[in-house]
């Protein structure tokens, strides 16, 4: 019966392997620069924006800000690379990493090169926040955007480990240190601090959305939206959240003009990823670490 098992896992483990082959072979890998002149860049941005990369076996598709950031700084240093396409289709994410990845794109942007966002499904909160750092934003009409806002959760055990007879010893070095344990409850003043830096983070936030949007809408207009509500691409254009309605190509095309392009320039997705750094990215995931219990998500 072991014996079974072992071979089905290793049977199971070599088809993936040649699945990820096979998708190796048939599309670029990362940064590879086609044969021809001037290109557009598209980076691609679907799922959940964190810090540490959460790269799926079959699919490849890579959500860490380090990786991301990492391939906008190739888009702004090959010269054949005239204009950008970030392909969004994002919930959001943690703060940090969505703040890094916009740092990157204002970068970019700061080189000459235009960056046009094309909204996907959804691309909201986190998601929303990088395409503000961005020079245009199409999104669909039926496409969800928006929430822009922030959230911090914290879950509370106490009660449970009561029941099942477990007791929490804390040795700490200052009142707050042990803040937010799922061990015990919140006090007031606790919840306070921590109001506090969400209160600060959601400013950063509109901060963020009145510096990208400028002359689109004012900060007056902006904060009755701003409570985490989201919208329709339809609606959003109407609101000025966003630029234009159009899909993946009309975002291709924008870019295209707005980069001075003349003729069909050939389009490179530069954040394809070979199959051996999705095996080891996809088993670091699975792996995982040790995470701080308390983050801020846009």
């Amino acid at each position: 019966m072991k014996k079974r098992i072992i071979i089905g896992l290793i049977l199971v483990f070599l088809l993936i392997l040649l699945i990820m082959a096979v998708q190796s072979v048939s599309q670029p890998r990362a940064g590879a620069s086609l044969k021809g002149g001037d290109k557009i860049g598209v980076i691609d941005v679907s799922g959940t924006i964190t810090g540490t990369s959460t790269t799926s076996l079959l699919t490849g598709t890579t959500n860490s800000a380090r990786d991301i950031m990492a391939i906008i700084r190739q888009a702004a240093s090959r010269p054949d690379i005239k204009a950008v396409v970030l392909r969004v289709d994002s919930p959001g994410g943690t703060s940090v990493a969505s703040q890094e990845i916009g740092m990157e794109l204002d970068k970019l942007r700061a080189t000459g090169k235009p960056v046009v966002t094309s909204m996907g499904d959804v691309c909201a909160s986190g998601g929303y926040w990088i395409a503000c750092s961005t020079d245009h934003i199409m999104a669909n009409p039926a496409t969800l955007t928006g929430s822009i806002g922030v959230i911090m959760e914290l879950q509370n055990v106490q009660g449970l480990y009561e029941k099942i007879g477990v007791q929490s010893i804390v040795i700490k070095s200052g009142e707050h240190k042990d803040m937010g344990s799922p061990f015990r409850e919140l006090t007031a003043a606790e919840q306070q601090l921590l109001q506090g830096i969400v209160n600060d983070s959601y400013q950063q936030f509109i901060d963020q959305v009145v510096k990208g949007r400028e002359g689109k809408i004012t900060r007056e207009q902006l904060l009755p939206l701003a409570d985490g509500r989201i919208f329709t691409g339809a609606q959003a254009k109407e609101l000025g959240l966003v630029d234009s309605l159009g899909d993946y190509y009309d975002a291709v095309d924008q870019a295209r003009v707005m980069a001075g392009m003349s003729g069909e320039a050939p389009i490179e997705v530069l954040n394809q990823q070979d199959m051996w750094k999705r095996l080891f990215t996809s088993l670091d995931s699975v792996l995982g670490g040790n995470q701080p219990q308390a983050r801020l998500y846009y």
